[in-house]
């Protein structure tokens, strides 16, 4: 019956040639993952009972399966497009309908959320109040636009190298006479409103006390009137050059007058931990504020873990939230519904949802995409094949058919 086998093996190369044609024509489509057919052969017998001189009818397409191979990738300019480097798929909700795919192209649509070209919207962790980032069940991603709310300075963190062949100075402080300090140094201060301050540290050497310590006085100005009316604090430094934390108190305290509204006086702290007296020249080496001014968001990033960042205006960074992947036990059963998607089946398993980075998830990539995994010379190889396949079973029913010519014209 060469013309059952002919027709299957027909209908089989035909299929073959689709699959071929489909890999080819999503060969530059972000995220795609080729496909190949199996084939099985087909056997007919009575009562189940196949016999060993037994004919075959022919063929059928036994699975169409897909390869999740890595693709190649590829930068690009925009931070939210994103490739999975490794394992996984992104987690998609539209309309509370979960897809998943390897296409990361987004962007933010009007509302804020991270959307992709099909209004599928990124699922991940949001960023709570304090910036933590819980990872309990993952939800649609909304990047916040709110402006970042300013932030008192409560805290001063400064670390000095003095110079220890200084002479002492016995006249009153004066900060518009420099005679009457050795080294000074400033940074920016915040009030409650976020108003920048400009507050200057002057260091006055007092020379060896009673028991051979040197000591340091440290004034303070804010936009250049004196806070207090002395010396906010004393260093005390051992031979060693190393300051003597029994001697010196720390960290200073200081209350600052602020107007404009703000919060007055601004209470804030000075911390000289780490200082030194050694015979060089007086110098900064490290000088810190925990206080900033208000900030827009300026621009985002995603970090490999999948942490979304968020830059403002005013130098500050915020976690805004995390991307969420899944991966499945089979990804070969998962069914591709098209947009670059597929949904989980009983044949994949349930996903195995967690952050990038962690047990069989992949990392990610900001600016890049995961390209085609098609293989376009292979392709094209295969469907020569293809055709050869199509063009034998074609020859098959052919031939068949001159035979039954034959024994139809016989008398």
């Amino acid at each position: 019956m060469a013309f059952e086998q002919g027709l299957s093996g027909l209908s089989a190369a035909a299929k073959n040639l689709d699959v071929i044609g489909n890999n080819v024509a999503n060969a530059n489509t972000v995220g795609f993952k080729s496909s190949a057919v199996h084939f099985a052969d087909i056997y007919a017998g009575a009562a189940g009972i196949v016999g060993a001189n037994d004919a075959g009818i022919g063929t059928r397409v036994a699975a169409i399966s897909q390869s999740f191979g890595q693709g190649s990738l590829t930068a690009t300019s925009n931070p939210l497009d994103m490739a999975i480097n490794g394992s996984g798929f992104f987690r998609l909700s539209s309309n509370g309908a979960v897809t998943f795919s390897r296409n990361g192209q987004f962007h933010l649509d009007k509302s804020g959320y991270i959307v992709n070209d099909d209004g599928s919207r990124l699922t991940g962790f949001p960023a709570g109040p304090a910036g933590i980032l819980p990872t309990a069940s993952p939800v649609e991603l909304q990047i916040s636009q709110a402006d970042v709310d300013p932030a008192t300075t409560s805290q001063i963190d400064a670390t000095v190298g003095l110079d220890s062949r200084a002479t002492a100075v016995a006249a009153a402080f004066n900060p518009n006479d420099s005679s009457t300090y050795n080294y000074a140094t400033s940074t920016s201060i915040y009030d409650s409103l976020g108003n920048s301050h400009a507050l200057s540290l002057f260091f006055v050497p007092k020379g060896p006390s009673a028991t051979g310590e040197n000591q340091w006085d440290v004034y303070a100005t804010s936009d250049g009137t004196q806070v207090g009316t002395g010396s906010v604090g004393r260093l005390t430094f051992g031979s060693d050059g190393l300051i003597d934390s029994t001697a010196t108190t720390m960290p200073f305290n200081m209350s600052i007058p602020v107007t404009g509204g703000a919060n007055s006086p601004l209470v804030t702290t000075l911390d000289f931990t780490g200082s030194t007296q050694f015979g060089t020249k007086s110098g900064i080496n490290q000088l810190t504020q925990d206080g900033f001014t208000s900030g827009r968001l300026a621009s985002y990033s995603v970090s490999d873990d999948g942490v979304v960042l968020g830059r403002y205006t005013n130098g500050q960074t915020k976690p805004l939230a995390q991307i969420a992947l899944a991966n499945f036990t089979s990804p070969e059963g998962l069914a591709p519904i098209g947009n670059n998607a597929w949904t989980e089946t009983s044949k994949s398993g349930p996903p195995l949802t967690g952050v990038p980075g962690t047990a069989s998830l992949g990392s990610l990539q900001s600016a890049t995409i995961e390209e085609s995994n098609v293989d376009l010379t292979a392709e094209l190889v295969n469907m020569i094949t293809a055709q050869r396949n199509y063009q034998a079973n074609a020859q098959t029913i052919k031939t068949q058919d001159a035979l039954m010519q034959t024994l139809v014209s016989l008398r």
